[in-house]
């Protein structure tokens, strides 16, 4: 597939294309403005039922950002099962002391979701990817995490001022990119749509 009009690839596809998981940022803070841009992409992604069941919970304390990474670390490996499904590479790196599962990133946006909703979890991937893309296209890093979700313990959903009726899902760290030239994409998998005409 070749996502190209003419000579010139649109530049949404150009974005989406150019985006990769970002795993070493710089110290420096994202500006305001850049942190409002990600999260106004984030509430216009597409919702069931228009209900915009989502909460984002930023978090740019750097004591704070430190608990989550040592408590989940701490969590996942008191719960070797929790890991089974992991990457060999991914549990070896649980193992070194110095392994940051944040990326040392300098903010992270907790997403949750409403409890009631229809579709909460899909609305706020959606949401997610929205915020991936609007960093990418002010060339600020992101990574969509997992691992932090060992954190959501009932008491620290409270610490965050998650609303009660709101489940934390995933969290997404950004800063800028310490490393600015991205390596090629991995090859995409061709045979993978069906033609019914």
């Amino acid at each position: 597939m070749d996502f190209k009009f003419g000579e010139k690839m649109n530049q949404v596809l150009e974005t989406i294309k150019n985006r990769r998981s970002v795993r070493k940022f710089k110290k420096e803070q994202i500006k305001d403005s850049e942190l409002e841009t990600i999260l106004e992409a984030a509430i216009y992604a597409p919702t069931a039922l228009n209900e915009q069941p989502w909460q984002f919970t930023v978090i740019q304390n750097k004591e704070l950002l430190d608990e989550i990474n040592t408590v989940s670390k701490k969590t996942l490996a008191e719960n070797p099962d929790s890991m089974k499904n992991l990457p060999e590479s991914l549990i070896n790196a649980m193992s070194n002391p110095k392994y940051n599962i944040l990326y040392e990133a300098p903010t992270l946006i907790v997403v949750s979701g409403n409890k009631n909703a229809h579709a909460a979890i899909v609305d706020c991937s959606a949401a997610i990817q929205n915020m991936l893309l609007a960093a990418e296209s002010m060339n600020i890093g992101s990574v969509w995490l997992g691992l932090v979700r060992p954190y959501f313990t009932t008491e620290n959903v409270k610490k965050l001022n998650i609303p009660e009726n709101f489940e934390p899902f995933y969290g997404v760290a950004f800063g800028y990119k310490l490393i600015e030239k991205s390596k090629p994409a991995p090859e995409r998998k061709k045979d993978v749509v069906n033609y019914i005409q």
